[in-house]
């Protein structure tokens, strides 16, 4: 294959539900070191970028936009794309949007559409996968990767393998929605059927002749969202009211399942989607009694459980096939066997309208992250970490004062009418109302504690008079 000839395009607009509390809305399960010591996005950039692959383009949505491109410029990759949705609209719409930027490009672009968020290993081993199947792509297919059934599983759809396609794949006879247990092992006793692993490759131009002749109000809105889109910084944003019209629908929905032209071709890396805790566990290290521990754990007497710290040791003593998760403001508890049921907890937080299901104490800027150390009536104590080099936006606050002290680097901060530099042990106050802003002129991470005291203490209580990220 030519250099450069398969261009990724990265999924990235997932919440991860089924893996709170770890994975928040605001940060989900794709930009945690929930698996090994980098991202899953990260990884996922990773095994994209071998000699078979161009620039990515990435979908993601508005909130994620600094995640993304931090993860880009942490890889030193630069992306063809960061595609923006304006509203969630399933992958069906996303691809199509990603589809039609590609072909500005190259008219003959093979494009690898895969999620940001699975565990695939090694990475050669998928780069060869991606080889192979792009001649029957090249040929027109819309090729599906399939994952042989390790298990009954009933969490994954299937795939039925038709006719061979010479020795790379098969023609899909038909897709299968989530079996029930029986059926699943009915399908491991047939054999020819693999799982769905969620990743396509094709040509853009296939995948949008097919979109158009299947679903055609999906392909006129996207033409649409492009056509009307706009760059922002390194950004291009897709038309809300033209995006909008798109239908909510799965490329599955809308294609895989209709279209003559799908085949299969084995995924025979190692594979997981990540999907639920039980799947994550099935990926640790276990104990002689079946138990996986990550973090700060005493386990006594127990089997088969899951059990995952972030921050305060978890003792458990006599408990079998459990999950158990502790971050540093939510403890989780649940049995095994009801992984796939996180989200219904998720579904209470909404309603309650907590906010343990949206942020992490821990919440990141495009300028570095900021943690939530105590609050009560007027006031709130945060723990803020300023990248080097990066700088907060030009401010004021209506009704709430700032004292900043400097834990270890050099603050340069405008107060005012003035601007000075601040060293360890050093600090200000900035009034009620006061135009302020905080920057890192250093090459190393900026520490600072920061004491909020007001009538009102919240985030949207931000006048932004400048911001060099173009936040309002």
């Amino acid at each position: 294959m030519v250099k450069g000839s398969v261009s990724p395009v990265i999924l990235s607009g997932g919440a991860g539900t089924r893996l709170w509390p770890v994975s928040r809305r605001l940060r989900p399960k794709q930009f945690l070191n929930i698996h090994g010591n980098t991202t899953l996005f990260a990884e996922t950039l990773g095994r994209v970028t071998g000699p078979t692959f161009s620039s990515p383009i990435v979908i993601c949505n508005d909130e994620h936009r600094f995640l993304v491109a931090e993860e880009l410029r942490a890889a030193g990759i630069a992306p063809a794309d960061i595609i923006l949705e304006p509203l969630a609209r399933n992958t069906a719409p996303a691809i199509a949007a990603a589809a039609l930027k590609l072909l500005e490009r190259d008219a003959d672009a093979l494009m690898l559409v895969l999620p940001s968020d699975h565990v695939i290993e090694p990475a050669g081993k998928f780069e060869n996968c991606v080889t192979r199947a792009a001649s029957l792509a090249a040929d027109g297919h819309l090729v599906t990767f399939g994952v042989e059934p390790a298990r009954p599983e009933t969490g994954y759809g299937y795939i039925q393998q038709g006719e061979a396609l010479g020795e790379i794949g098969w023609r899909v006879t038909r897709f299968v929605e989530k079996p029930d247990k029986e059926t699943a092992e009915r399908y491991l006793s047939d054999g020819g059927y693999s799982w769905n692993a969620g990743i396509f490759l094709f040509s853009a131009g296939a995948y949008l002749e097919e979109l158009a002749r299947l679903q055609p109000d999906i392909a006129a809105a996207a033409n649409a969202a492009v056509e009307a889109g706009t760059e922002d910084l390194d950004f291009f944003r897709l038309d809300e009211n033209a995006f909008a019209r798109a239908p909510a629908i799965s490329i599955d929905y809308a294609v895989m399942e209709k279209t003559d032209r799908a085949a299969v071709v084995p995924l025979t890396a190692s594979w997981s989607d990540v999907g639920s805790w039980d799947s994550l566990a099935a990926l640790g290290d276990k104990d002689a009694a079946g138990n996986v521990v990550e973090g700060e754990a005493l386990i006594v007497d127990s089997r088969n459980t899951y059990v995952r710290s972030e921050k305060p040791l978890i003792a458990a003593l006599g408990v079998d096939d459990l999950i158990i998760v502790a971050t540093d403001d939510t403890v989780m508890v649940l049995p095994r066997d009801r992984a796939q049921d996180v989200k219904i907890l998720v579904a209470h937080l909404e309603e309650a309208e907590r906010e343990e299901h949206i942020s992490h104490t821990s919440v990141y800027r495009p300028w570095g992250h900021f943690q939530n150390l105590e609050g009560g009536d007027g006031f709130l104590v945060k723990r803020i970490v300023v990248k080097p080099g990066a700088k907060l936006s030009l401010q004021y606050h209506r009704h709430r004062a700032e004292h900043w002290i400097v834990v270890g680097g050099v603050a340069r901060v405008t107060n005012g009418e003035g601007t000075f530099d601040l060293q360890a042990n050093q600090s200000t106050y900035i009034p009620q109302g006061a135009p302020h802003r905080l920057e890192n002129p250093a090459d190393e991470p900026l520490h600072l504690i920061e004491v909020q005291s007001g009538s009102y203490i919240g985030e949207d209580d931000i006048v932004r008079l400048e911001d060099t990220y173009g936040r309002g």
